[in-house]
């Protein structure tokens, strides 16, 4: 098992306390604007990143420009299309402004690894000074300094539903989350019949980013999600998501961004040094 920094530590115990306790969680909660101390390594071929454990498949190199990572602190899938702004510390090969990489997977260390996340190639040699790029490719680790930061190319992109193959209309629905924003972590999902709230019923996280119920309501669909983004929990509803007759292989769009929905602040001084990122 990687060994993590204090901090570390604690943001991970949250993530998981997100689904055995919520109201501990609440309390509990720190700033996930503060920065952490990590190592970094990348992945050679970026298209292994495709077939991560977040089940994006091929959409995952179309996310964020390509700048994505596995992460060793994967959080049962909670954190997939996270995203984290990091710098790394070498100032004679990197620059000062970092980059900002999508988690699509899993990072599994070995038990005498340290590393916390792994890069795709074009993301770690974005970290580089002009003209640096090769050199920094030769250091297959560096360390770095990471935070949680808003997706950068999910700004005018609405939180989606992608219906999977898996699904049978009208007995079981399993729907891929996307777009979800990048600083937030998606609690639960529930959903009702557009014309009737009294029957909700609350979707199970079959794994990664995927969600699924066998119990469907009839007619069209609308959704409640509750999402956690820094020390405050909201609940976004979306209407008519689902048309009557939904189907696998479909993206539908919630029409709702998660980012209208994040906390402003969260974060004072006193717990953590922003340092202008």
């Amino acid at each position: 098992m990687a060994m993590f920094p204090p901090k570390l530590k604690m943001a991970i115990f949250l993530h998981f306390l997100f689904f055995l306790s919520p109201f501990a969680a609440a309390e509990l909660i720190e700033c996930t604007q503060c920065e952490h101390k990590g190592k970094v390594s990348y992945i050679s071929e970026d298209s292994a990143l495709s077939s991560g454990a977040c089940a994006y498949g091929s959409m995952a190199l179309g996310f964020n420009h390509g700048y994505l990572a596995a992460a060793s602190f994967y959080a049962d899938g909670a954190l997939c299309g996270g995203c984290y702004r990091m710098r790394c510390k070498n100032k004679r090969l990197c620059k000062r402004e970092g980059t900002t990489v999508m988690v699509t997977d899993e990072l599994t260390n070995s038990s005498s690894s340290k590393i916390d996340f792994a890069l795709s190639r074009k993301a770690y040699m974005a970290m580089a000074n002009k003209g640096l790029e090769k050199q920094l490719l030769k250091h297959r680790a560096v360390d770095v300094t990471f935070k949680s930061y808003p997706c950068d190319d999910f700004t005018n992109k609405n939180l989606s539903l992608r219906v999977q193959e898996s699904s049978k209309w009208p007995d079981y629905l399993a729907v891929k989350v996307l777009y979800q924003g990048g600083q937030t972590v998606i609690r639960s999902i529930n959903l009702s019949a557009q014309d009737d709230s009294s029957d909700v019923i609350y979707l199970r996280r079959n794994h990664s980013a995927v969600w699924d119920t066998d119990n469907v309501p009839k007619g069209p669909l609308k959704f409640e999600f509750e999402v956690i983004d820094r020390r405050d929990s909201s609940s976004i509803y979306a209407d008519n998501v689902l048309p009557v007759n939904w189907k696998p292989g479909v993206i539908y769009d919630t029409g709702v961004q998660v980012r209208e929905y994040s906390a402003e602040g969260g974060c004072r001084e006193r717990d953590c040094n922003l340092d202008g990122w």
